[in-house]
């Protein structure tokens, strides 16, 4: 199949390119390369041994994009390309609106001249908002507490409406929770710009040395040892339920939304202790206030994605620090060592 992959150059998108190449698709990536280093393109041509097409570029400047889009005729889209900070997106929502919905409205235009009409959108848990029970399954009422979680419940609602009014759409929106790790050969892996915004990667550059000490906002949660719990995904894990999904639209028709989770807790503190036991490296911490709108505990419910999209987590957070310490120490600055 002709996949267009929006994004393919982030963290999540160059380990589902990667499989995307290995099941022998024909991808075109989409990345304006905000958030991401287009040295992963040769990484990935490492791995894969595969060729596969670029475009640098904006899904809003439609005027750059759509001539090659419509040329290379995409079967299906799978659309990671985003903002996802969610600090950033409160002090900029503007930017996060602009970004993340505007981009999608623009794909989708660019969509309504060739006959692509299978989809998979790279949504989030953030949708949820608060817990009103636990696990989150996908009926949980969507309630985002921040910019960027309501820029993806817009995005849902979009994409809802667009496959409601055209039977011919076929749409998966997979609601991430926390994906982790990296891939098994240690040439790709979680980058990211300044100072990590998400547990695992301080964690990692903590044992690497780049960073002094991990902050652990919160130790007096009502949680097993008092730090938050979060349901956390190796990558390869969340890049085959991407595939997954892709065979989900050739089967189907309308929305569907799915969690991708594993459907288990780890604190902050176990996930410490499996990262030093995984890199014989000490991780030094200092507890830290709570951070306002952080929830004590999520997990997801996965009942859905295992039944009906055929796809279940099989990597658990032993394996996961594996791969993050292979990635870390093979890049102890990232994709600038």
């Amino acid at each position: 199949m002709r996949i267009l992959l929006t994004g393919g150059a982030g963290f999540i998108g160059s380990h589902t390119l990667v499989l995307l190449l290995q099941a022998g698709h024909q991808v075109l990536v989409v990345d304006n390369h905000v958030n991401s280093n287009p040295v992963v393109y040769d990484r990935v041509r490492l791995i894969s041994n595969t060729p596969f097409d670029t475009l640098s570029g904006d899904l809003r400047d439609t005027d750059a994009i759509a001539a090659r889009i419509r040329a290379f005729d995409p079967e299906a889209v799978v659309h990671f390309a985003g903002l996802k900070a969610v600090g950033e997106s409160v002090a900029d929502p503007v930017g996060y609106f602009d970004n993340n919905v505007g981009g999608t409205i623009a794909l989708l235009r660019v969509l309504a001249s060739t006959g692509c009409r299978r989809f998979v959108f790279s949504s989030s848990a953030t949708v949820y908002g608060e817990p009103k029970f636990l696990p989150y399954t996908e009926d949980h009422p969507r309630d985002a507490m921040n910019p960027y979680g309501r820029t993806k419940q817009h995005v849902e609602d979009l994409l809802e409406a667009t496959a409601a009014g055209d039977p011919h759409w076929s749409v998966a929106s997979l609601r991430y929770f926390n994906p982790v790790g990296a891939h098994d050969s240690g040439q790709i892996g979680e980058d990211p710009n300044g100072v990590p915004n998400n547990l695992m990667p301080y964690v990692a550059q903590v044992a690497v040395g780049r960073r002094a000490a991990l902050p652990v906002f919160g130790d007096d949660y009502d949680t097993r040892d008092g730090t938050g719990e979060r349901d956390y995904i190796h990558v390869v894990d969340l890049a085959e339920a991407h595939l997954a999904a892709l065979d989900w639209t050739t089967q189907q028709s309308g929305y569907r939304a799915f969690n991708i989770g594993t459907g288990q807790s780890v604190t902050v503190w176990e996930l410490v202790a499996a990262f030093e036991a995984a890199s014989g490296r000490k991780v030094n911490a200092k507890v830290e206030p709570r951070r306002p709108g952080d929830l004590p505990a999520y997990w997801a419910g996965t009942a859905r994605a295992e039944q009906e999209l055929n796809w279940r987590a099989s990597r658990g957070i032993d394996e996961i620090c594996q791969s993050q310490w292979r990635w870390q120490s093979q890049n102890p600055d990232g994709y600038g060592s």
